[in-house]
């Protein structure tokens, strides 16, 4: 397989791979909140490649090509009764509001676990 269809091939599967339940997880329950993660994707690739001739006039070809790519939470989405909010995890204000949460989750979670 040469180059080019290296590269088709690793973005065909890339396709297949970012779409929406990337970047949106999967909804979690709890009680009458709902968690919803954000998810931040990010992704490169670069290719290249040449030919030459050495000083011994020698004929010589190369190419390589990478890629790199990172997934991380980025916010969550809290539904709790008719209120929506969004909360970044990217700074301190928004993770203390979670933490405050807490103690209302787990107490959703010890309810149902009676219930159960």
């Amino acid at each position: 397989m040469d180059l080019t269809q290296n590269i088709n091939a690793l973005f065909e599967q890339l396709e297949k791979f970012f779409k929406t339940e990337t970047v949106f997880g999967e909804a979690i329950q709890v009680g009458s909140i709902t968690l919803i993660p954000v998810i931040s994707v990010a992704f490169g690739a670069g290719n290249g490649g040449g030919s030459g001739r050495d000083p011994k006039g020698m004929d010589g070809t190369g190419g390589g090509s990478g890629a790199g790519g990172r997934i991380s939470p980025s916010a969550l989405i809290v539904i709790k009764d008719d209120e929506v909010s969004v909360m970044p995890l990217t700074n301190r204000g928004s993770i203390d509001k979670i933490a405050e949460m807490i103690p209302d989750i787990m107490s959703n979670m010890s309810g149902h676990k009676n219930q159960a």
